[in-house]
């Protein structure tokens, strides 16, 4: 997005600012701070948050993420300066929903508790832009309820270069896998790559441009509360994603007119309006409920150092919780590159049924439970009770091994784990991309027990 020739500059924000080689941009450091940021100078107003005229001849509009009265430790609100109101647009019409699905799914063959795995999506025959290229794999909860989460995929070779899209029925945590995003969005232009992630929230218009023609990747739709940092427990103050290292953008706009298109997802189903402006006109900003982004190399992993090893929920780097303590509606798990050294102990994740569900991702290189089948670009799900673990080869490889300090590098894997059952869409389960012999990777597992 380009900020009309004007250098973004911020004033009052707390929290530092922090330079990306990368197309030039800079980045307002800290997870759930209170930034301000502004494109002109002079554009935010001081001491109040609408005056009876904004500064600049700007409009002055609020963006809640929360109710107003959510307690002020969980308040999420920013206060938008802009030269249009966002009510200015056409009525809103249905649009053709393409592969995006919303729960309840009607899918027969949806509904099973087996392993089920998925082959990565095949390359793009026809020209796609980012919304046009989402396809829903799996669903729990229901959006309207503000309860439960989704899993798409994304395919895109055609950059957002006339249309905008919001998303009213949740926040979406986007994974790419290959292929840059530059995200344009009213707080200001991100870029994201492999091995980083982007949250944009509830309600924030974007659009999405490919700096290398092509990309894709994961999403996640969490209808529930607001992503958050974990809580740290007995590790102490630090470790795991420290808050300093998320970034959010700084302002910058688009004065642009001509015609355009706004699409959101509301309940489920799409709708399409007309404008005649950019909604990416926002000049300055402040608050607390921004679209960020985040390194996952930069996440400080914490692993067992005697015998062995604790459960994957140390390596979450966000969670939406629910209203049972300690149960997430959804959370987002990662493996990345870290040191094994546990003694006398089974190192790969071990034989496993669970109370929540797990949906698993591949960034790059190779998941040390499954060497074979689980590829980048495709996906697992292990929803309740299913029992899952290491194929035949990699428990035979890790029985026997020599167990020595060990550096697992060039892998990056991650899990979308959720207390509600995942059901799989259709096109999960009949489009072609399902691995059907997905249960044969256990097939060869012997009997070792001798009775006495």
């Amino acid at each position: 997005m380009s900020p009309t020739g004007k250098a973004s500059r911020t004033r009052e924000a707390e929290g530092s600012i922090m330079q990306s080689a990368e197309h030039g941009l800079q980045y307002l450091n800290g997870f759930g701070n209170h930034h301000c940021s502004e494109a002109e100078p002079g554009a935010l107003p001081l001491g109040q948050n609408s005056p009876q005229k904004a500064p600049l001849g700007l409009y002055a509009e609020q963006l809640s993420g929360t109710a107003f009265t959510a307690p002020r430790s969980e308040n999420q609100r920013s206060w938008l300066y802009r030269i249009r109101p966002s009510v200015l647009h056409s009525k809103f019409k249905p649009q053709d929903c393409g592969l995006i699905e919303s729960r309840p799914f009607n899918c027969e063959k949806g509904l099973t508790p087996e392993q089920l795995r998925w082959n990565p999506l095949p390359a793009l025959k026809e020209k796609k832009n980012f919304v046009e290229g989402i396809i829903t794999i799996a669903g729990n909860g229901d959006s309207a309820s503000v309860r439960g989460s989704a899993v798409h995929l994304y395919s895109a070779n055609q950059s957002m270069t006339d249309s905008f899209f919001y998303n009213a029925d949740g926040e979406l945590l986007i994974v790419p896998r290959d292929g840059r995003l530059m995200l344009g969005t009213e707080f200001g232009t991100m870029v994201v790559g492999a091995g980083e992630i982007a949250v944009i929230p509830r309600g924030i218009k974007f659009k999405v441009d490919l700096p290398d023609g092509t990309a894709d990747g994961y999403i996640l739709e969490n209808y529930g509360p607001a992503f958050r940092l974990p809580e740290l427990g007995p590790i102490g103050a630090n470790g795991l994603a420290n808050a300093r290292d998320f970034q959010a953008p700084q302002a910058a706009y688009e004065d642009i007119e001509r015609p355009l298109k706004l699409i959101t997802k509301y309940q489920g189903k799409l709708f399409t309006a007309e404008l005649d402006h950019s909604p990416l006109d926002v000049v300055a900003w402040h608050g607390n409920y921004y679209p960020y982004k985040y390194d996952l190399s930069k996440f400080n992993a914490v692993n067992t150092v005697t015998f062995d090893h604790s459960d994957p929920s140390i390596f979450t780097v966000l969670t939406s919780p629910s209203e049972l303590t300690g149960t997430a509606n959804v959370d987002f798990v990662i493996f990345p590159p870290r040191w094994m050294v546990a003694e006398n102990t089974f190192r790969p994740p071990y034989y496993h049924r669970n109370y929540m569900s797990e949906y698993m991702g591949l960034i790059f290189g190779v998941y040390d439970a499954k060497e074979e089948g689980f590829v980048a670009g495709g996906g697992s799900l292990h929803n309740q009770m299913s029992a899952h673990g290491p194929d035949t080869a990699t428990f035979e490889k890790a029985s026997n091994v020599e167990l020595k300090p060990q550096k697992m590098e060039n892998t990056l894997a991650f899990m979308f784990e959720s207390s509600l059952a995942y059901t799989p869409t259709e096109f999960a389960m009949t489009g072609g991309i399902l691995q059907t012999d997905y249960i044969d990777c256990w097939s060869g597992l012997p009997r070792y027990f001798k009775s006495t």
